[in-house]
């Protein structure tokens, strides 16, 4: 079964910063849905220093077809990191008019 859709993990510094990425990414219909998770705990090396933040988590539901050369750059135009993290996982099954709902407000 070929993967149309996925979910996509990123870690923005802010509640406004997220809710900024989230709102762009659903009006230019890139995502059809983005949620926002405050209040979560990183800790990771960045510029050989082990950091220790609090950031805010988005859940974001869209489409592998337009990922890499849509998805992806309007959220780094977007984002305040240096290396923003953007991670895609696969959606391998769901409810199908979930899954055509999806695909029905999301542009491509």
């Amino acid at each position: 079964m070929e993967n149309k859709h996925c979910i996509v993990l990123i870690t923005t510094p802010d509640m406004e910063t997220a809710q900024k990425i989230g709102d762009h990414l659903v009006e230019e219909k890139l995502a059809a849905c983005a949620n926002i998770l405050g209040n979560i705990r990183s800790i990771f090396t960045w510029q050989n220093e082990v950091n220790d933040e609090n950031e805010v988590l988005m859940i974001v539901k869209t489409r592998t077809d337009i990922f890499n050369e849509r998805f992806v750059p309007a959220v780094v135009d977007l984002h305040p990191y240096d290396v923003p993290e953007i991670i895609a996982l696969p959606i391998s099954m769901g409810n199908k008019p979930y899954l055509d709902w999806i695909d029905e407000v999301t542009d491509g």
